[in-house]
C-alpha cells in the first residue's frame, strides 16, 4: 500500500484553494499529521483499517471532519483520497454531486466509517 505524506495533503490543499478559492491557512498542523498517520493505524500489530476502503474512509473522515485547514477541508479531504487511491490503482467514477453530496455527508451527517468505505468502493474503479 501506498500512503499519502503530509507535505502532498497540503501542496492538495494549495492546489484547491488556488482552484477554488478560499481562505488560506493551516489551522492544527497536528490534525493533517493525524489524518495522514490514521490509514495504516495499528493495534496489536493489526492494522485497525485492513482494506484500501476503510483506508481511504479514514482518511477522508479526519481530514474533512477534523478541519485541520481554515478552509478547503472537504476538498482536500476528497481529492487527498482521490490521489491515495490513484497511487494505489484506483479511481472514482462519480458525479460531481454525488462527490459533494458524499463529501458533504461525511462532515454534517457524521457518516460512519463504513458507510464512507461503501461509497467509495461502490464508485471505484480498477485502473489499467
Amino acid at each position: 500500500m501506498i500512503y499519502l505524506e503530509i507535505d502532498e495533503v497540503i501542496a492538495i490543499h494549495e492546489k484547491m484553494l488556488e482552484i477554488g478559492g478560499g481562505r488560506e491557512g493551516i489551522r492544527d498542523f497536528t490534525l493533517i499529521h493525524s489524518a495522514v498517520a490514521r490509514p495504516k493505524a495499528t493495534f496489536a500489530g493489526k492494522l485497525l483499517y485492513p482494506t484500501i476502503w476503510l483506508q481511504a474512509a479514514a482518511l477522508i473522515q479526519s481530514l474533512i471532519r477534523n478541519h485541520p485547514f481554515d478552509d478547503g477541508n472537504k476538498r482536500t479531504g476528497f481529492f487527498s483520497t482521490l490521489r491515495f487511491l490513484d497511487l494505489n490503482g484506483y479511481d472514482i467514477n462519480a458525479t460531481e454531486a454525488e462527490i459533494i453530496s458524499f463529501a458533504r455527508n461525511v462532515d454534517v451527517k457524521r457518516l460512519p466509517i463504513e458507510d464512507i468505505a461503501s461509497f467509495l468502493k461502490k464508485h471505484a474503479k480498477r485502473l489499467k
